[in-house]
């Protein structure tokens, strides 16, 4: 018998699954909705010029190699990027109690922070906001949280599109002491619905007072509105009111660095000396699973950072991708406003970020890639960057005549 035979066919990845499909359609009208890109006007990929020019810089430079970073990863990278989720003065950094190590961007930084706590956390429980991002389910599953260990806490609420917050708090209130909870710092994915600044001080009351570990997956700072320090607010609030918590920061969006896997993982201890143990124990999660970290995309955001004159190109590139995503946002709401397509949908305007969790129904959904050649996950989560000035009417008579067609 081959030592094979018994291997089951994994699925494939839903979100990946819809650009393979994609791509193998031959309809002129096609569109693509779901991939987790941020695309131009013209739906192309976009390199920042400051990333180009950093590059070039970078390919001119005789005295760069390409030597192995150390465990930890390129320190002036990981400096500057705990300083952008944390805050320049950020009582953690000032006091020495953070810690930070570099990681295959915010994927490797979730799946490192479960391995350490899977090691050194005795509560084996762990919250997910219902729904989340497809890949936290299985990040912690493979880091040993099976079964009855991954839980759910209230969060959106399909009848209003907007936020449970009475839900969302009452199940924080019921979890059980210590238990993990992972939080999306912004630019919730899929739905785009997030908390309030007020919502969010009441959140970190029930973190603090019942011993939550809370983990912000922050995918998307300054991406979201275009305010780097907005989209940081609940990872400083927490920390500036004393909590413990881990961060795992992607660049992936921000800088358009998606294949450099670029990240950091960020632990708030409660001591200086808590902080280089746990730094010890991540680098040794580092050696087993993937020795030491990458460079190219490391050094990229560390030049920026580093430099003011980059940096405010950066932010200005932040505005652009950020401008337009809400740009589009008016742009389908308006027309479907003007279609007159049956319900509401006030909440293309009122979530945030790259994506919209539209309230379409698998079925509708189904109809809308058979019928009108528009790919979209089946929950209906759309990328607002795959709607273009050329593409938006289209898009939006799609939805209005599926929605004739397959009503709710």
């Amino acid at each position: 018998m081959s030592l094979f035979a018994a291997v089951p066919l994994a699925p494939p990845d839903a979100i990946f699954n819809v650009t393979t499909r994609y791509n193998a359609d031959t309809n002129p009208n096609k569109v693509n909705l779901g991939v987790g890109a941020y695309r131009t006007e013209e739906g192309k990929p976009w390199v920042l010029p400051v990333v180009r020019r950093v590059e070039a810089a970078m390919a001119a430079d005789l005295t760069l190699n390409h030597e192995y970073l150390p465990i930890a990863g390129l320190d002036q990278f990981v400096e500057c990027a705990s300083r952008l989720v944390l805050g320049r003065d950020s009582p953690a950094l000032v006091s020495g109690t953070a810690t930070a190590v570099q990681t295959l961007s915010g994927t490797g930084a979730v799946r490192m922070i479960a391995e350490f706590l899977h090691a050194f956390h005795p509560v084996k429980v762990v919250y997910f906001s219902s729904p989340t991002w497809g890949n936290h389910n299985h990040i912690f599953k493979t880091a040993g949280y099976g079964g009855d260990c991954q839980r759910w806490y209230r969060y959106y609420c399909k009848e209003t599109r907007a936020l449970d917050f009475a839900g969302m708090t009452e199940d924080l209130e019921n979890a059980p002491e210590g238990a993990i909870i992972v939080l999306h710092s912004c630019a919730h994915n899929p739905t785009g619905v997030d908390p309030n600044q007020e919502q969010w001080k009441k959140i970190a009351d029930i973190l603090q007072r019942r011993r939550l570990v809370p983990i912000f997956d922050s995918a998307y700072q300054g991406f979201a509105t275009g305010d780097l320090d907005a989209d940081a607010f609940p990872v400083r609030h927490c920390v500036s009111r004393g909590i413990q918590l881990f961060g795992a920061q992607s660049f992936s969006k921000n800088f358009g660095l998606y294949n450099e896997r670029a990240g950091i993982l960020v632990a708030v201890t409660g001591s200086p000396d808590e902080a280089a143990a746990v730094k010890s124990q991540l680098k040794r999660i580092t050696r087993a699973l993937v020795s030491n970290p990458p460079n190219h995309g490391a050094r990229i955001v560390a030049t920026v950072l580093n430099n003011p004159a980059l940096y405010q190109e950066w932010v200005d590139c932040l505005k652009i991708m950020s401008g337009r995503i809400k740009e589009m946002r008016l742009a389908l709401h308006a027309k479907l406003k003007a279609n007159g397509t049956p319900g509401s949908w006030n909440h293309v305007v009122d979530q945030i970020g790259m994506f919209t969790f539209t309230g379409l129904e698998p079925k509708q959904v189904e109809y809308l890639t058979d019928e009108y050649h528009l790919y979209l996950l089946g929950n209906g989560r759309i990328n607002m960057c795959g709607l273009t000035p050329a593409n938006v009417d289209y898009v939006a008579k799609a939805i209005h005549e599926t929605v004739l067609a397959v009503p709710f």
